[in-house]
């Protein structure tokens, strides 16, 4: 995983927000806050997972599935541009 060593610091900043909202989520159902609250919370913190996950992939496919020497307009590289682009529209 050595792209994440260089993306570690981003990546941290991500786990944080979602640990805030896990701890937002914790703290709704405490207070007994309305469903459709906690719903939403719970979407959002999807979401930020979802992101965390399509970053983690793009990482693994461009730097473990991929050549290193792979030039931007070879035809594995739109490839693997594609797959990252549809990664991120399914995982939003």
């Amino acid at each position: 995983m050595a792209h994440t060593v260089e993306e570690k610091k981003e990546l941290l900043v991500r786990l944080n927000r979602i640990q805030g909202q896990l701890q937002g989520i914790k703290e709704a159902i405490e207070e007994e806050k309305e469903c459709s609250q906690v719903l939403q919370q719970i979407a959002a913190c999807r979401g930020a997972m979802g992101g965390l996950l399509a970053e983690i992939i793009e990482g693994e496919i461009r730097f473990h599935v991929l050549p290193r020497n792979t030039k931007a307009d070879s035809r594995e590289m739109k490839a693997a541009e594609g797959l990252v682009a549809i990664l991120h529209r399914y995982l939003k």
